[in-house]
């Protein structure tokens, strides 16, 4: 330390020490009210006389009257230095100036609840699926999903889930019976009440008496006998009420009310979507490195978004296709409209598509197909009649039309981007009265050109029909109905009229037959079926 700096040094703290330990004098009356930055010795600088250290005697290291600011000539003193023979070099400071930096503005205060992420609530949960998957394994049977045989014809690797073959031929059966282990033992002692004939009747009556829970299904009259045969053998309490199927509901809503019985309908309920969920983890656990997954419009939608739910949370990027009949397109004009809608002015059939006809769409599982469905088609009555036919042939199993929707799609040349890729297809049911199957296996034979229909003249002569069929056997067909008719028109006396019904094998055949007889018969007509 140099001599300038020791000397200031001892006299600040000589000043500091005598102020510290010297007794204050006394004010003046004029100085009692004045504030102490405006008095006469706190107002020393460099200007006033006295005010520097250099102008007042110095004693023993002290100065006299001197200021607490320090000087700008003092600066120097605190500058850098060396020691060099004893002298002391000042060495000067200088800013450089640089880019102007732009101070950012101090955070604002935020309270530490704001800071928390609060999930928002989901309606179906994966833990609900994997819950309905555990508590249903010991009484629903797991529904195996094989390799089809129509993989090669269509150019993908089609697995079906045969979901048809549940004890009611369902795949409700799934969430009906999550649905009523879901209940409390009240309402179980109690029992529950199911209305119309419907698959979900069904898998309730079935499950709810395997569960010892009393239940009862009111059925309108015109229910087929075979039909209610059914719900008897399950041990259901069966009664016939109305005409129609809106007046066996409103019976059962008024018998639940009064003997507080359970109503219950296929709804959007968590548990009942829960339990056609389960669906999807199987199909991921039995088909590894899946591309896709074709589900039909099943269960009030229940079984596209409960599946698409399991599928997605497993691997998102599994691609989930709905399938639903195009004279109820209930999914499509939804997604339209961004809203489910509640009603479509249409006509569908009914004998086919009796269970969907009753569909509605609920917000929640619009709201879960518009999240995590990635496609939704449309397929029509007849893609699905010749889909239940290919079931028959080469699946060996017979599907209703709700059950062959999946396949319709792949048959009917939607999904162009599926081939040569691995896909599920769902098979949801297999419930038609045997009638009604019979008549669509004839119309899909109409549909495929495996079955025709046509009217040729002939002459009266003795042989002329045995031509006729001889032609026919060595085309390798199959009569199925012949109608031999006499002209009764003048100017074609002598001739007969014969129709004909024949089924051949495939779309080949039955254009070379129409070759061959157009040749051999030129007035042969082709009649429509």
């Amino acid at each position: 330390m140099n001599f300038a700096a020791q000397l200031f040094y001892s006299s600040y703290l000589s000043e500091r020490l005598e102020r510290l330990y010297s007794p204050r004098p006394a004010l003046k009356d004029s100085e009692e009210n004045d504030p102490f930055w405006q008095r006469e010795e706190l107002r020393l600088g460099p200007n006033q006389p006295g005010g520097s250290y250099k102008c007042g005697p110095v004693s023993n290291g002290t100065a006299g009257r001197r200021p607490t600011l320090i000087e700008p000539e003092r600066l120097k003193d605190f500058g850098e230095e060396e020691l060099l023979n004893g002298d002391v070099k000042v060495f000067d400071t200088k800013m450089v100036g640089g880019p102007e930096i732009m101070l950012m503005e101090p955070p604002k205060t935020r309270r530490v609840s704001e800071f928390r992420i609060v999930p928002k609530p989901q309606y179906l949960r994966f833990e609900d699926i994997s819950a309905a998957a555990f508590r249903i394994q010991t009484e629903i049977q797991k529904t195996p999903c094989t390799y089809s045989r129509l993989s090669k014809q269509y150019g993908m690797e089609i697995y079906l889930k045969k979901e048809h073959l549940h004890y009611t031929g369902s795949v409700k059966e799934r969430g009906a019976l999550y649905l009523l282990t879901s209940l409390t033992q009240e309402q179980q002692r109690k029992g529950v009440i199911v209305a119309t004939d419907c698959n979900f009747s069904m898998a309730v009556a079935h499950h709810a008496v395997e569960l010892k829970i009393p239940v009862f299904v009111i059925m309108p009259s015109c229910c087929s006998s075979p039909r209610l045969r059914i719900y008897r053998d399950y041990g259901a309490m069966v009664i016939s009420y109305g005409s129609t199927g809106h007046d066996s509901q409103n019976h059962a809503r008024h018998l639940a009310k009064e003997n507080g019985y359970l109503y219950l309908e296929e709804d959007e309920s968590a548990a009942y979507l829960a339990g056609l969920g389960t669906v999807g983890m199987e199909i991921y656990e039995q088909v590894s490195k899946l591309d896709a997954v074709i589900v039909p419009a099943a269960g009030q939608y229940g079984l596209l978004a409960g599946t698409a739910a399991a599928m997605k949370h497993l691997n998102s990027q599994i691609l989930i296709i709905g399938i639903e009949p195009e004279g109820f397109p209930l999914l499509l004009q939804s997604l339209k409209t961004d809203s489910p809608v509640k009603d479509i002015h249409s006509n569908p059939n009914k004998k086919l598509y009796g269970d969907l006809m009753e569909s509605s769409l609920g917000v929640n599982t619009f709201q879960l197909a518009k999240k995590l469905v990635d496609k939704v088609i449309s397929v029509s009555e007849e893609d699905c009649l010749v889909a239940m036919l290919r079931f028959q042939e080469f699946e060996r199993s017979t599907v209703d039309t709700e059950g062959a929707m999946g396949l319709a799609a792949i048959l009917a040349g939607q999904l162009p981007e599926l081939r040569g890729k691995k896909v599920a297809v769902v098979v949801s049911s297999a419930n038609m009265e045997l009638e009604l199957v019979r008549q669509c296996v004839d119309r899909a034979l109409v549909l495929d050109d495996r079955v025709s229909k046509f009217s040729v003249q002939l002459g009266e002569w003795p042989g002329d029909m045995a031509k006729l069929l001889d032609v026919l056997s060595r085309e390798d067909v199959r009569l199925l109905d012949v109608c031999h008719r006499r002209q009764s028109d003048k100017a074609d006396l002598f001739k007969a009229k014969v129709e004909c019904v024949v089924e051949t094998r495939d779309k080949t055949q039955s254009a070379q037959l129409r070759k061959t007889l157009s040749e051999r018969y030129p007035s042969i007509c082709w009649l429509d079926r």
